[in-house]
Parts: C-alpha cells; sequence; structure tokens
C-alpha cells in the first residue's frame, strides 16, 4: 500500500486545493503518472503516484483545502478490480449524534440529514456539514459534478434559507447572504489563485506610497520599422516581431540609467538591483500572472520574443513553474491588447515599479507645427514613492518613450 502526499512544492507554500482528479476509485495508475492537479497560491502542481497499482481511497474532495504532508489517496497493490466504495470520514458526524442519548431532542438542533431514498449520497465532508446545519436533504441536492458528487457550493445554492441582510465581518469586508431567489445570482467560490491576488494587490496599495505617473508615444517609427523587418525577422528566428521585445529592452535601458526603478524597499534598506529579470503581465483564465524573462539585458530581441511566447503558453496550459515566476524586478503590462486607452498599474509584489502600455490609437498631434494623425500609445508608470522621486520617474517614463520612438538606438544597444 503506497499513501499519495501533498508534496512540498517550495518552501512559501503550505497548502492547496484541489483542482480536480483525473483517476477515480478503481482506476489503475502507474508510477509517476499524474493522477491529481492541485492549486497553489502561484501555481498549478501535478500530483504524480509513487507505486504502480490500484486507487482504491480518496480521502480530500476536489475544492478542499490540504496541507503540505497531507494523505489524500491510497493506492493498494492489484489490476484494477471494482473495490468497494470510500467510505466517509467519521470527523463528518455531527456534534450533537455524540451527546448522552437523553439530550438528543432538542426543539433548536438541526434536522438531520437522512437519505431517504435508501441510497447513500456521495458527498464532501463540508457539504454534509452545511446540509445538516441547513436541514436539507442531500438526496434533494441537484449536483452540478458529473459523476454525482454533492458539494458544498450545490447545497448553498439549494435554495432553502431565506434572503438575509448583510453581514459585516469583524476585522473583514462586508460579506452578503446569497438571495433567496437563486435565479437571479450566481455565486462563484474565489479560485485560491484569485484570492492570492486580491490579497496581494491589497497588500501593495496598503504598503507602498504607489503614485503613477504618464507620458504619450508616438509609435510611427517602430511600426515602420517593425514593418520593414519583419519577414526576415520571422524567416530568421521562426517567430515574429512584436511590440513587447522593443519595450523590454526599452525597459532595461531606463533602468540602467534610473537605477532605483530597479530596486526594493527591505526593512529600512533599499536593495538596488544588479540583475534585469523583467516580469511580464500574462492573462489567463484565472487572473493575471506574471512569469520572468531572466536575464533580459543580455537577450537579443529573437530571445526576448521566444522568451515571452513560450511562457505565454505556459501560462495558458497551467504549466508554469515556480522558478518561472519567482523573483524579477520590474514588470511590464500591456492592457491595451484589451482595449485599454489609459490606467493605472497597481506594482507588482515588492518591486518599485511597473509600466502599463495601452491601445495605439490614431489621434491629431501637433508635428513641427502642422497637425498630423499619429499612431499614439499613452504609457504609465506607478511606482513606490518611499523609494523614486518624481524626477526619477519621470525621466525613466521619457526615457522609455525616446527609445521607441528612435527604436535604432534599441538597436544600438543590443
Amino acid at each position: 500500500m503506497a499513501e499519495i502526499k501533498i508534496p512540498e512544492l517550495a518552501e512559501s507554500i503550505t497548502e492547496g486545493t484541489i483542482a480536480q482528479w483525473v483517476k477515480k476509485v478503481g482506476d489503475r495508475v502507474e508510477k509517476g503518472e499524474f493522477i491529481m492537479e492541485l492549486e497553489t497560491d502561484k501555481v498549478n502542481a501535478e500530483i504524480i503516484s509513487e507505486e504502480a497499482g490500484v486507487l482504491t481511497q480518496i480521502l480530500a474532495e476536489e475544492g478542499d483545502t490540504v496541507q503540505v504532508g497531507q494523505v489524500v489517496a491510497v493506492v493498494e497493490a492489484g489490476e484494477g478490480a471494482a473495490p468497494a466504495p470510500a467510505k466517509e470520514e467519521a470527523p463528518a458526524a455531527p456534534k450533537a449524534e455524540e451527546k448522552p442519548a437523553q439530550e438528543a431532542p432538542k426543539a433548536a438542533a438541526p434536522a438531520p440529514v437522512v437519505e431517504e431514498s435508501g441510497e447513500r449520497v456521495i458527498a464532501s465532508p463540508a457539504a454534509r456539514k452545511l446540509a445538516r446545519e441547513k436541514g436539507i436533504n442531500l438526496a434533494d441536492v441537484n449536483p452540478v459534478d458529473l459523476q454525482g458528487r454533492v458539494r458544498v457550493q450545490d447545497v448553498a445554492a439549494h435554495g432553502t434559507a431565506p434572503a438575509a441582510a448583510p453581514v459585516a465581518a469583524s476585522n473583514g469586508p462586508v460579506i452578503f447572504a446569497p438571495a433567496a431567489d437563486t435565479d437571479r445570482v450566481t455565486i462563484e467560490k474565489m479560485s485560491r489563485r484569485r484570492q492570492t491576488i486580491a490579497k496581494r494587490l491589497l497588500e501593495v496599495k496598503q504598503s507602498t506610497a504607489m503614485l503613477t505617473t504618464f507620458n504619450e508615444i508616438d509609435m510611427t517609427n517602430i511600426m515602420a520599422l517593425r514593418k520593414r523587418k519583419q519577414d526576415g525577422f520571422v524567416k530568421e528566428n521562426d517567430i515574429k516581431l512584436g511590440f513587447m521585445s522593443f519595450f523590454t529592452k526599452a525597459v532595461v535601458a531606463a533602468l540602467k540609467k534610473y537605477p532605483y526603478v530597479n530596486a526594493q524597499i527591505s526593512g529600512d534598506e533599499i536593495h538596488l538591483n544588479n540583475f534585469f529579470d523583467i516580469g511580464i503581465a500574462v492573462s489567463t483564465e484565472e487572473g493575471l500572472v506574471v512569469p520572468i524573462v531572466r536575464d533580459a539585458n543580455a537577450k537579443n530581441f529573437a530571445e526576448i520574443e521566444k522568451d515571452i511566447a513560450g511562457l505565454a503558453a505556459k501560462a495558458r496550459d497551467k504549466k508554469l513553474g515556480l522558478n518561472d515566476m519567482a523573483g524579477g524586478s520590474f514588470t511590464i503590462t500591456n492592457g491595451g491588447v484589451f482595449g485599454s486607452l489609459m490606467s493605472t498599474p497597481i506594482m507588482n509584489g515588492t518591486q518599485a515599479g511597473i509600466l502599463g502600455m495601452h491601445s495605439i490609437v490614431n489621434r491629431p498631434v501637433a508635428v513641427n507645427g502642422e497637425i498630423e494623425i499619429r499612431p499614439m500609445m499613452y504609457v504609465a508608470l506607478s511606482y513606490d514613492h518611499r523609494i523614486i522621486d518624481g524626477k526619477d520617474s519621470v525621466g525613466f517614463l521619457k526615457t522609455v518613450k525616446e527609445m521607441i520612438e528612435n527604436p535604432e538606438d534599441l538597436l544600438l544597444n543590443s
């Protein structure tokens, strides 16, 4: 018999949420085979079986929070004969049942859950607990799960509880009870990734003196250069030349000129980074992630484009590893791909700055005293005013602008 435990993924990760089981009780598994996906604060990890055999027990359901080192399944030697259904965990039993018999009948006690059909309903311990508290018969709950497993979300959406007034948490945000008419409200549980994103963004807002400065860039020259070079670039490097490599190169040049934008605060110390690991924000179904282009100062345009494309593909496929996102000295985010004209990006983690790119829009501008229609992009630099003064922030953004408007200078710096 082999126990499947949640492995230690990184020092900062102590728990995760079971995203899905790809194997079910009774399935044959091979040594090293992927049997469960674990969602952590940073990445989704594939949990494998260390032994070959039959999955005989699943001890934690999808959606459950599990700790590093916790046993979540059992694999035993065999060829996959249909096993008996896994037993329900004893801790799911209500406390009222543990009291002496003479104390059991109380009017205030919630009605016990009884599957009147006589058939045991498959449900998570959390779902059974909530059903008992609400006096809901699990057999009456319509599960979303195709295999018929009842989860806590299914019980909560059963709609037996009356509408309640908003309840304020003692040390947190206001929490609203679901409406009685469930057709009017769709309730989704925040994923672990979304909870982490929300928590960290709030921490940045509360723990930094964040300020944003803006500028605009005439994209005429870089668009013309990109058009001239595109065919040869693709032929030579088997990847398209995008704007992100230009902006990454421009950011590196500006960071060298203004090193405090590439710094971090640690207690009462300022740590000036002598490396240029540039985070590139990538949008996924579960939220924004920021994989890192390592040593961007030492890479050419093709290498940067390939790094960005590879990291974006890994992000979409949920294949990013912890090393792909650890560290980073500065971040670039491009809201323009979604149509954003202007925004104030929030800094990433303990970094001191983030550059926001936006949509390229043809606008009338004054050029040598004449009005011309030019492709223009607003750019924004959000920065930590505790480290970076206005002079450096404006100078940094002005340097990025000058580099992009004169892209030949970037080629000379490569």
